[in-house]
């Protein structure tokens, strides 16, 4: 059982926060990295804050250059960025915790949160309001061209939600989706083989095209 890192008390199963001193502890992250400010006036626009963003270097095992807002600690990633940061801050992950995920996702939850559309710090253009990944209680402001805009302390719960088996449920519901489609579409090509009128000859004999129809469909409901 874990500790409290400021208290040292044992902290309940399945959540972050001691019940003793109401601390929340990191989950064995491997960092949220130590970075350092590669320039100070990026001349992307901070879109909740309207002040120029921070090009910032993140000390991890990739070289990673992120744009942070000083002011509200919002945090800008080019394509595939969120990823790589993903990757490199938290150990691979080969179980689902869904008790965890959920005690995150409740933890976390602004309820008083004003929902409001943002403009990409590159291109000025509204971006779109998505969920970023299965469960993970996140919605992110992205941009299709540019990138994703994360407001503060969304990095983190991005972290815990990975390391608690989400990014990996995530993949998994992706994989099932993608071997239904495949399901439907041999489906639909097996239906549509048998809808166009034919005859079927056996010897010398003529058979109805549209009994043997019927009686592949009935093969097919049996089957399917």
């Amino acid at each position: 059982m874990a500790n409290c890192t400021r208290c040292s008390a044992p902290l309940p199963a399945n959540t972050q926060i001691c019940s003793y001193c109401g601390v929340r502890n990191d989950i064995d992250l491997l960092g949220k990295h130590d970075y350092q400010v590669i320039d100070a006036t990026s001349p992307r626009v901070c879109p909740t804050c309207e002040h120029s963003l921070q090009t910032i270097s993140l000390d991890s095992a990739q070289a990673l250059h992120i744009d942070r807002c000083a002011t509200c600690f919002g945090l800008f990633f080019d394509p595939g960025e969120i990823e790589s940061l993903l990757d490199s801050a938290v150990a691979p992950v080969v179980t689902v915790n869904l008790a965890l995920l959920s005690n995150i996702n409740l933890d976390r939850y602004a309820k008083d949160a004003t929902v409001k559309y943002l403009k990409c710090p590159v291109c000025q253009v509204l971006m779109n309001r998505v969920i970023y990944g299965y469960r993970s209680g996140v919605v992110i402001n992205q941009c299709k061209s540019h990138g994703v805009w994360l407001d503060g302390g969304q990095i983190s719960h991005l972290l815990e939600w990975k390391k608690a088996g989400g990014q990996l449920l995530n993949q998994q519901k992706i994989a099932a989706k993608q071997a239904q489609a495949s399901s439907d579409q041999a489906k639909k090509a097996f239906r549509k083989d048998y809808t166009a009128p034919r005859e079927y000859t056996f010897g010398d004999g003529r058979i109805d095209g549209d009994l043997v129809e019927a009686l592949a469909s009935v093969v097919f409901k049996i089957f399917e």
